[in-house]
This record gives C-alpha cells, structure tokens and sequence, in this order.
C-alpha cells in the first residue's frame, strides 16, 4: 500500500512491470474526507478537438482504502466513476492504461521507452483539480526523463491538473539533449531514438526562427521551453502544442535530416507558435479548458490556421527558408484546398464547430474542409489586406501581438468579434464582408488569393497532373501500392458522370487484370474506349468511362515574377522582412 506524499494532495505511482503488454501500470493515492467522490478521466485532449474516449484503454479499475480493503464503485459514465467511499481517510486507486500507440499526442509503452501524456492517463477530482501532484516514476536507472515538469531523481511535481495535463513526459535511454539561449530563455531539444543529430546545424535554424517570432512578440510565455521529438523507424509527422513543451513524430528515422528536415523545422516553428496563439491567445470557449465535455468554437481558422500560415513564414522572416523554399510549403495548402470539393459546401467557421464530429478523418466525402489549409489561406489573404491598407506598415503580426497583450483577452478569451475589431482597428477598413463571404461563407477563394499573390509579386501557375487517372479521369486514389481503390472524385468529371464511387476498387482496364499498372493502361488505351472492372461491395462492376474536353485535378505551383513592379518590391521585402529572396 502506497503512502500518500504529505507534500501533494495527489499522488501517483506509474511502472510497466510487463512492458511486452504495453500496460501502464498506475495507482492513485489521495486523501478524502467526504463519504462518496466522482473520479473523472478527461474525454479529449487540447490540441486535437475531438472526443477521444480515453477511458476504452482502463482496465483492472479497482479502489483500496488506508486499510488496503476494497472499496466499491459504479461506472457512472463513459470516463467517469463514483466512489462509495465511506468512512475512509484515504483511498489509493490502481488501473492499467493500454499504451500501444506512438505519436505526439498519445502513451506508449515499450520495453526501451515510457511516454506519458498524462491527459490521457491520469484521474482527477473537481475538489482537487487546482491542486498539486507529484508522479513517481519506477523505470530503468539508466533512463533519462525528458520534461517540462519539475523532476528530482524519479519523482515529478506539476502544481495542478491543468498544468499536468499540459506536460508530457519522455523516459529512455535514448534520449540525446542539447540547449540554446534567446533573450535569457532555455530552449531544450531532445530526440528519442536517434542516431546522431547535426546540432550545429539543427540549433542554429532553431535558434533564428525562435529569435523572429519572439522579437515580434516582444516577450515569450514561458520560462523554459522543450522539444521533446520522436523519430520512430515508420513514416510519422505529427506534432501537438503545450505551454512549456511540445511533443513531435517524425519519421521514419533515417530520412529526419535528409528529405523530412524541412517538416521538422516547420512543425517546430509551428508548435513553438502555438505557445502564443492557443496556449496564451485562447478563445473564450477554451478558456479554461473543460475537460469533460466538447470545447466547440468556430475560430480554429484562427488556433489553428493562423499558426500554420505563421509557422511557415517564420521560417522566411528568419532566414531558414529562402522564398522558393517557402513557397513550396505554401503551394501545398493551395493544392489541398482546391482538390477538396467541401469548399464549395462548408465553411471553414462552421468546418471548425464540427472538427468534434470528424475533424481528424475524411468522414463524408466532400463535406468539411481543414481549420488548417482554410485558416492558412485565409490568414495569408487577411496579411496582404492588412499591408495594403497600411502601405505595409502593419501585417498580421501586430493583429496577433495586440491579441496577446489585451488584459481582457488575457482573462476572458476571445470570440470572432474581438478578432475582426482589431483587424479593422489595425487596417483601418471593413473586415466585415471578408467575414460573411469566407470565414463563414463559401465563396471562392481565387480572387482573393489572386490578388494577395500579386500583391507581393507572385504568381499561381496550373500544370498538368502526370497521373492520367487524375488530370483525365478525375479521381484522386488512396496510397497503396497493391490496390487502386478511389479516394474521391472531381464533380463533373468522367468518373463522376459514369457513376464511379469512393471506395470502389479498379481492377481491370479493357478487361486487362492491373498488376500495378493502372497509369500505363490508360496512358496506353489514351482514354479511347475504356471501360473499368470495379469491386464495391463485393460485386464486380464494369464502368464505361466518357471523354470529357478537359483536365482536373491540376497541380498549383507559386513563383515570383521575374519582372515585378516597384509597389510590388517594396511590398514583398516588407513581408519577406529579414527573410532571403
């Protein structure tokens, strides 16, 4: 029987005893003084907003009192329980979390890593949800912990849940550390699980992009700040914010500083954004998280979009990115948006209320569009109109630095007024038909885009996909390499109007079986005459294909005018800022 820490009015105790199970083993010891008590398991995490049922992963839910006897309970909802706890003067609750999966956001359990987040794992009461923990750890002597709690020896403290649930933990003995300085502020990169690390390089690219964002800001939130970085051997980008530290996947592991380094530095510029803009600019639904219950907001075009587009030209201001580096990261938003036909159906507001519905998966066909592709666009449009109105002046930078240092925002949160207000007071125009006709309308984006591009002397040009099945057949395939099963369709293409659906498989061109040879069949029979053999739904279908006179699914590429005009110069230094064209 565990004694209660005098020093925490909870304590807990984790080990992996079987790590081959992937169990965490976790057992709770607080005092009570009450005769019954509601124990909670949060319902979703912040940062992705959806319900994620954490409670499916408990087994073995059993309640001790000081008397190491068993004290009875009733499940009273899907993550919650209440405890008949008598005359107790202290109970000590014991479970087992499964813990199998590995990305930024989740535990996971081996039997060369322990990584918690604690969001996902840890009970907690109302009457002791403000106060403080301490967490002892039984793992490997030779482990290192990576963390932004504070940790003596295997013991970490956190003051409140809120603040535990912000602080996810790594331990391994694979861990590799090093540490930079910007204006008196510690920034600490770990890396698990790999080989060797360019830290001359890696800091100095982190070191500039911290030092930008910090300088727009004027100050950073934190006193301290962690990158705690996975690098798994499969294929991994995932990355999830925290006051004090994010949590990244990126992998697979030998292609880190090769072909994914320019996603590593983009989602750490990313995640580091998110200390402002989320972890400290909070909307007023969010403000204090209610771990219960959907958050629902239709601001992730801000939370979210806003920090992706910012994320990304960061790496531009600083210096890490030249412009044709950048505009490759940002000709990917522009290809997501106009292949997914939902832009045409909902808006990126009402996209943000549902993200609780089905915000991580496709759900629907065509029936949502991204927080972060719309909000990234729409953040891209709303700096050029800014800069245009301020002869370039002000960019959205000083929308989002004001929104940081409002007092009442501080407190209170922010809804879609108080963000239009200041950008009407930092423009000087109307905000307002940009509102009703994009953020929660579904207008097109393409003029507005159009003209932000030229604004800055950029150009969008469409080329051809390569893919025959795309820029002829209109249909976009899921990844595989053994099956053709449809993704989605363009409207009004050949294989909408002959009745193709997502989901149907392709087995057979011209009654010729496909063995990894879709692109060369049609390419062979040039669209002439071509019907396809599909299974849906167990039935074998044939599908004669119609020629449409034109392309779909076109590739969006971004470039600079070679000739640009002395307003358009003058604009794209002053947005490029310290950046290289």
């Amino acid at each position: 029987m565990s004694k209660l820490n005098q020093k925490a009015s909870m304590n807990f105790h984790l080990s992996i005893p079987r790590p081959n199970e992937q169990y965490l083993h976790v057992e709770c010891c607080f005092s009570v003084n009450q005769e019954q008590i509601e124990i909670f398991l949060p319902s979703w995490r912040p940062g992705r907003y959806e319900i994620a049922n954490f409670a499916k992963n408990i087994r073995g839910f059993k309640v001790f009192n000081e008397k190491n006897q068993l004290v009875p309970f009733i499940k009273n909802s899907k993550d919650s329980w209440i405890i008949n706890a008598g005359k107790s003067k202290s109970l000590n609750i014991k479970y087992q979390y499964y813990s199998n999966e590995l990305n930024a956001g989740s535990t996971f359990v081996s039997e060369t890593m322990l990584y918690v987040n604690p969001v996902n794992c840890f009970i907690y009461t109302k009457e002791h949800i403000d106060d403080s923990i301490e967490i002892d750890l039984k793992i490997p002597e030779d482990w290192k912990i990576a963390t932004s709690l504070n940790i003596s020896q295997r013991k970490l403290t956190a003051h409140s849940f809120d603040a535990l649930f912000d602080a996810p933990f790594i331990c391994s003995n694979s861990l590799l550390n090093r540490s930079y300085t910007v204006q008196g502020i510690s920034f600490n990169i770990w890396f698990n699980e790999l080989l060797d690390v360019p830290w001359e390089k890696l800091i100095h690219d982190f070191e500039r992009f911290t030092a930008k964002q910090i300088e727009d800001f004027g100050e950073f939130p934190s006193q301290e700040f962690h990158f705690l970085i996975h690098t798994p051997p499969f294929k991994a980008y995932h990355g999830v914010e925290h006051l004090n530290s994010t949590v990244i996947a990126l992998g697979p592991s030998y292609d880190v500083f090769k072909g994914l380094y320019s996603e590593l530095l983009g989602v750490s510029s990313h995640e580091l954004y998110h200390v402002w803009n989320v972890k400290s600019i909070r909307p007023r639904e969010m403000r204090p998280y209610d771990f219960r219950n959907e958050n629902y907001s239709k601001l992730g075009y801000i939370y979210e979009g806003i920090t992706t587009y910012m994320g990304d030209l960061y790496l531009l201001k600083s210096g890490v990115f030249k412009i044709t580096d950048y505009l490759k990261e940002l000709q990917v938003q522009f290809q997501r948006h106009f292949d997914n036909p939902a832009r045409f159906y909902t808006s990126v507001g009402d996209s943000s209320f549902d993200t609780w519905l089905d915000g991580y998966v496709q759900g629907a066909p065509g029936r949502k569009v991204s927080i972060y592709v719309e909000g990234c666009l729409l953040a891209f449009v709303t700096d050029y109109l800014i800069r245009k109105s301020t002869k370039n002046k002000y960019g959205i930078e000083e929308v989002m630095r004001r929104l940081y240092y409002s007092q009442e925002i501080s407190k209170k949160g922010y809804g879609e007024k108080d963000y239009q207000e200041l950008l009407e007071s930092v423009s000087g125009v109307s905000f307002q038909n940009f509102f009703d006709n994009y953020i929660n309308g579904t207008h097109s984006y393409e003029p507005i885009l159009q003209d932000a591009l030229a604004y800055f002397g950029l150009e969008m040009s469409l080329i051809d996909s390569k893919l025959t099945s795309e820029n002829t057949l209109g249909i976009k395939l899921k990844p595989s390499k053994s099956k053709y099963v449809i993704h989605s369709f363009s409207p009004g293409s050949p294989a909408d109007m002959c009745g193709l659906c997502a989901g149907d498989e392709i087995l057979a061109v011209n009654n010729i079986k496909l063995e990894g040879d879709l692109e060369q069949w049609l390419g062979y029979f040039n669209i002439r005459d071509i019907s396809l053999t599909i299974a849906r739904a167990q039935r074998i279908i044939e599908k004669k294909i119609p020629v449409v006179h034109r392309s779909f699914y076109p590739k969006y590429k971004l470039n600079v005018l070679e000739e640009k005009s002395p307003a358009q110069l003058k604009a794209l230094q002053s947005w490029v800022c310290d950046g290289s064209l």
